[in-house]
């Protein structure tokens, strides 16, 4: 495996980091952003990366309803459950950035109308999954090296089963907080300001675990070839905690951009957008650093071999 090959090539053309050369044992975090911060910086201004964020950006937002309406519909009439019909309510109230009672209420009349609507979402989810995890495998194989990329047909298949795991993941970790949040009621009660802090807490741990998950099994499984698990498992952790600060960041800064002013009705599009875009930009450049990371480590084992 040509390990890290795009990282690598960016790392050469820049100087710059040669001054922060330190020994292995040396490196802790100060040293790896100071070794990989600022060709990563460099990588996530490439134009293709711009065009790969964009493009799962848009087909993000394709995908976002109909996912939380089959969540609605598998939790109200699969497992008949308010707990976890709660939890997927208070969880998507955190995720959105801004609008949250509009969207909700919507999204809540569209998974409570029986007909063809929930079949809809299937399909058009797994249409929207090629959409997303297409332009991230090209993204990852030059981050990587791999000069192959599935085929159309393979990456339809790669991208169905990569939706049914992060759907399953989100399942669960909604029933396994549903869970937390009845014990804990009937231990303390359900209607105190304990019950209320102690319960986000424990929401925004499993929110949090899920989506470390969800990076894990992308930057592991999606690139069309092998990818060791020591490489990606401290770069999903890290991109996990930094999407979340980073979504209270944008929170801040709506105020500041102001997009109703500019977008008016579209506003809410465009918010969500704006957000899955710098959420893209996150994960590739958490794929990027692993990548240089894998490269320096196998290079250094290579010259103790010598």
């Amino acid at each position: 495996m040509q390990a890290g090959t795009a990282a690598k090539r960016l790392q050469a053309q820049d100087d710059v980091h040669r001054m922060f050369q330190v020994e292995a044992s040396q490196r802790g975090l100060l040293g790896r952003l100071r070794r990989y911060g600022w060709p990563t910086l460099r990588y996530l201004t490439q134009t293709e990366v711009h065009t790969y964020a964009f493009s799962v950006a848009a087909n993000s937002i394709l995908s976002l309803c109909p996912l939380i309406v089959l969540l609605l519909t598998l939790v109200r009439r699969v497992f008949h459950s308010p707990q976890m019909y709660n939890v997927v309510l208070q969880l998507l109230r955190d995720y959105l950035p801004s609008n949250q009672d509009f969207v909700i209420r919507n999204l809540q009349f569209l998974a409570s109308v029986r007909g063809r609507g929930q079949l809809l979402s299937l399909a058009m989810l797994f249409i929207t999954s090629t959409g997303i995890f297409l332009p991230l495998e090209v993204a990852l194989n030059s981050i990587w090296g791999f000069t192959r990329n599935r085929s159309y047909l393979m990456n339809a298949m790669m991208s169905v089963v990569l939706a049914i795991a992060c759907g399953s993941l989100a399942l669960l970790s909604i029933y396994l907080t549903a869970q937390n949040l009845r014990i804990l009621g009937l231990a303390i009660g359900d209607q105190n300001f304990v019950f209320r802090g102690v319960g986000f807490v424990v929401m925004k741990a499993f929110a949090i675990v899920t989506t470390i998950a969800i990076y894990f099994l992308i930057y592991w499984i999606l690139p069309h070839g092998k990818v060791p698990v020591r490489a990606v498992l401290p770069a999903a952790i890290t991109t996990g905690l930094l999407s979340e600060a980073a979504k209270y960041l944008y929170i801040l800064l709506l105020p500041w951009l102001n997009f109703r002013e500019v977008y008016g009705p579209f506003a809410v599009s465009v918010t969500l957008i704006f957000w899955s875009f710098w959420s893209g930009m996150l994960l590739l450049g958490g794929a990027y650093l692993s990548a240089a990371e894998h490269a320096d480590r196998v290079e250094a084992q290579q010259a103790t071999a010598e």
